[in-house]
């Protein structure tokens, strides 16, 4: 993973630790934080920050706000997802509103994601 770190990135991905969303807040606290698989906040990798990371499995669960509704978001992001899948990072997208108002239909995709990762 050395190579894909980005160091430069290092200093925002801190102060994002610091000021997450609500739904990031939610997501960490009520399930990722003692999730048996190691989740990692805020990862700078390939050039981009990743909302959460468990390495174990190469799984990105990235949240997404109205910020990502935007034609120029939409492409940004599919950029994005692009470069993680070809760095070996499945990425798993969810929005903000369904972390609010769907937890545990988030937490069962999450569930999903990371079973289909598990090395047998």
């Amino acid at each position: 993973m050395r190579d894909t770190y980005t160091r430069k990135l290092v200093p925002r991905a801190k102060e994002l630790r610091r000021e997450q969303t609500p739904a990031e807040r939610k997501l960490w606290f009520l399930f990722l934080r003692t999730h048996p698989v190691k989740f990692r906040r805020q990862v700078p990798m390939h050039g981009y920050i990743l909302d959460f990371y468990a390495p174990s499995v190469g799984l990105c669960i990235e949240l997404d706000g109205r910020s990502h509704d935007g034609e120029g978001a939409q492409a940004y992001d599919a950029e994005r997802t692009r470069v993680l899948e070809a760095g070996g990072v499945r990425v798993l997208r969810l929005s903000n509103g369904d972390v609010e108002g769907e937890f545990q239909a988030v937490c069962g995709a999450v569930e999903v994601a990371i079973r289909e990762g598990t090395p047998l």
